[in-house]
C-alpha cells in the first residue's frame, strides 16, 4: 500500500510555483523532505493536507482518493506543523479534552503516558512552556490518536540533542510494523541520516531528487581537485560543482565508478547537508 501518492500537483502564488510534483511514498518507511527555506516544503505539506487548494491529477492517501475520503483519511493522520498549534492559554488537560471530541480513536491513557515520559505537566499552560516543551506536546498530540501516517514539519526544532534522540527513537518505533509511515520535513539533516529510509529534495518548487537515503550516502560523493585538474573531468560525470580560489568541489553520483576512473583524485563521502548545498549553490 502507498501511504501517499501524488501526480502532477501544482500550486501557484504570485512569486512561487509548486510545479508538477510527483511523489510516491510506500507504507512503513520514514521519508525526509529537505530543501532550503522557500523551496516549497510547507506548501507541499499543506497541499497534501488540503490546507491550501492545489491542482493535481492524483492525490491519494492510503490508496484512497483524498477528496472522496477526506474525513476517514484525516482521522488517520497525525500532524505537526511549524509555528501552528493550540492557543497558549490551554493546558495539556485542555488539549486532551478537545481531542476526545475530534478523533474517534483518541487514546487518553496513551496521551497521559507520553506526558509523564516527556516530563510535561497536565495543568501547565502552553504559554509557560519552552519552545522545546511545546514541540514535545505537539508530537505527543499527533501520536495519541493512533494515526497511520505522521506528517511533520520541523518536529525536532528547538529540542536539545538528548530529547531529539528520544523523539527519533519514538519515530522509529512508530514505523517498525511496516504499517505506519512518516513524512518528515526538517532542516536538521543529521536527524534524517539516522532515521530516514527515503529522501525527497525539493528546490524552487521542483523535486530535484527522490531516492533511498542509503543510495545517496553510498553512491554520491564529493570529488576535490585544483582548477587545472577540473578540466580533466568528463562533464558527464559531474552533477554540480563549486569553485573557489583554492580549488573545486564536484558532486558526483557514482562514487565507485569515479574512484576507478580518476584514481589520483580525492573523493570524500557526502552528508545530506553537503548534498543540499552543492545541488542548490553548485553550477551545472
Amino acid at each position: 500500500m502507498n501511504a501517499i501518492k501524488i501526480k502532477k500537483l501544482k500550486k501557484s502564488y504570485k512569486d512561487f510555483l509548486l510545479d508538477n510534483v510527483n511523489i510516491n511514498v510506500p507504507s512503513g518507511i520514514i521519508v525526509g523532505l529537505i530543501g532550503e527555506n522557500g523551496a516549497g516544503k510547507t506548501t507541499l505539506i499543506k497541499s497534501i493536507l488540503g490546507i491550501v487548494k492545489s491542482e493535481y491529477e492524483v492525490l491519494k492517501i492510503f490508496d484512497k482518493d483524498y477528496k472522496i475520503n477526506e474525513s476517514e483519511i484525516k482521522e488517520n493522520i497525525g500532524i505537526v506543523l511549524d509555528n501552528a498549534f493550540f492557543p497558549e492559554l490551554l493546558t495539556p488537560n485542555d488539549i486532551n479534552s478537545s481531542m476526545k471530541n475530534i478523533y474517534k480513536s483518541w487514546d487518553e491513557n496513551l496521551f497521559n503516558t507520553y506526558i509523564r515520559d516527556f516530563k510535561l505537566k497536565n495543568n501547565k499552560p502552553i504559554k509557560n512552556l519552552s519552545k522545546g516543551m511545546r514541540k514535545k506536546l505537539e508530537i505527543i498530540t499527533a501520536l495519541s490518536h493512533h494515526p497511520k501516517l505522521l506528517i511533520l514539519d520541523e518536529p525536532t526544532s528547538g529540542l536539545d540533542p538528548v530529547v531529539r534522540s528520544e523523539v527519533l527513537d519514538l519515530f522509529l518505533k512508530f514505523v517498525k510494523d511496516d504499517e505506519h509511515t512518516i513524512l518528515l520535513s526538517t532542516h536538521i539533516t543529521t536527524d534524517l541520516e539516522h532515521v530516514a529510509d527515503q529522501i525527497i529534495f525539493i528546490d524552487n518548487g521542483k523535486i530535484l531528487l527522490d531516492k533511498p537515503k542509503d543510495d545517496i550516502i553510498d553512491n554520491y560523493g564529493i570529488l576535490k581537485c585544483d582548477h587545472k585538474n577540473f578540466d580533466l573531468i568528463d562533464k558527464n560525470d559531474i552533477v554540480t560543482y563549486k569553485k573557489n580560489k583554492y580549488g573545486c568541489e564536484v558532486l558526483i553520483g557514482d562514487k565507485n565508478k569515479i574512484k576507478k576512473k580518476y584514481k589520483d583524485f580525492v573523493i570524500d563521502n557526502i552528508t545530506l547537508e553537503d548534498l543540499m548545498i552543492l545541488m542548490i549553490k553548485g553550477e551545472r
